[in-house]
């Protein structure tokens, strides 16, 4: 969900690493990821968030400024290599709680 403007936007830079056990299968819409979300700056702070990768992208498209290009690349490395990751994106405070990373 996209913040609307009345919405003070707080956040953190984060790296995002995903990975799948799983061969992504000809076909099939999504595969199970593990991604790792780890602090930009270099900070402890590591967090293992179970998704897939479908939500994964939806998430990368609804809710930061990635350009397109950047999102398919991941998505392509995904779907190779088993294994992607995204460096220095900004997340929202309201995006990382709901994940899991921060705890109201």
């Amino acid at each position: 969900m996209a913040p609307n403007a009345d919405d003070k936007i707080t956040g953190m830079r984060v790296n995002l690493i995903a990975q799948s056990s799983l061969p992504f299968g000809s076909g099939a819409a999504t595969m199970p990821l593990s991604l790792l979300i780890r602090p930009a700056c270099g900070l402890p702070g590591d967090y293992v968030y179970p998704t897939d990768s479908a939500s994964l992208l939806k998430l990368l498209k609804a809710e930061t400024n990635l350009p397109s290009s950047v999102i398919q690349k991941f998505k392509l490395n995904l779907q190779t290599f088993l294994n992607a990751r995204i460096l220095a994106v900004e997340l929202s405070e309201r995006v990382l709680t709901e994940i899991g990373y921060f705890v109201d």
